[in-house]
């Protein structure tokens, strides 16, 4: 298998983790009275635990445990977006509201804090997504840390198939610079507003 080679520039993955350990920080303690409410409104909602738990696939391919406000009700199964929606819609009233705005995506500030995540980057593949893990690994994808939004993010978030997704993640490796990490988190907004893409 060909891998792309790691990325050379030290000094600008350095500032990578540097921003992502103070924005996530930042971000934390700003929104913690959001977090609290929201957590609240979960609970109210829908019987479980607010914060949801899953196995993803990481740096390296090494499995870790995403946080995520919980928006489905316990008891669904652990599948991708596109066989999800063969399913009865399992999605909870806050649930779908948070999905609407990608809120429940605000947990993974700690996964970023504590370096298993970072702000940008390919978005992690559950742990039973064997053949997306092996082509992620065969062009060189999981050489980076995986992150809450990402090229693939701004340019079709759930609305494209795995294969596309796949190759504009290799794009964002291929093309990686600090800046081009804040010109996506500064996308990243209008695709979140305007919901294009969202499923």
């Amino acid at each position: 298998m060909k891998r792309l080679p790691k990325p050379r520039n030290i000094d600008a993955m350095f500032w990578k983790r540097v921003t992502d350990f103070l924005l996530s920080a930042i971000l934390l303690i700003g929104s913690s009275p959001w977090l609290l409410l929201f957590a609240i409104a979960i609970s109210i909602d829908s019987n479980g635990n607010p914060i949801f738990k899953q196995k993803r696939v990481g740096k390296g391919g090494q499995l870790f445990d995403i946080y995520k406000f919980r928006t489905m009700r316990i008891g669904t199964p652990n599948l991708p977006t596109d066989q999800m929606l063969q399913l009865p819609s399992p999605v909870t009233r806050v649930g779908y509201f948070l999905r609407k705005f990608s809120l429940d995506e605000l947990p993974q500030l700690v996964n970023v804090l504590i370096g298993q995540m970072s702000l940008v980057g390919p978005r992690p593949a559950l742990y039973n997504q064997e053949q997306l893990t092996a082509k992620r690994l065969e062009l060189g994808v999981l050489n980076f840390p995986p992150g809450i939004t990402g090229w693939a993010q701004i340019n079709g978030r759930d609305e494209l198939p795995d294969d596309v997704k796949v190759e504009a993640d290799k794009w964002y490796c291929d093309n990686w610079s600090y800046w081009l990490d804040w010109r996506i988190m500064f996308l990243t907004f209008g695709a979140v507003l305007s919901k294009r893409g969202a499923v």
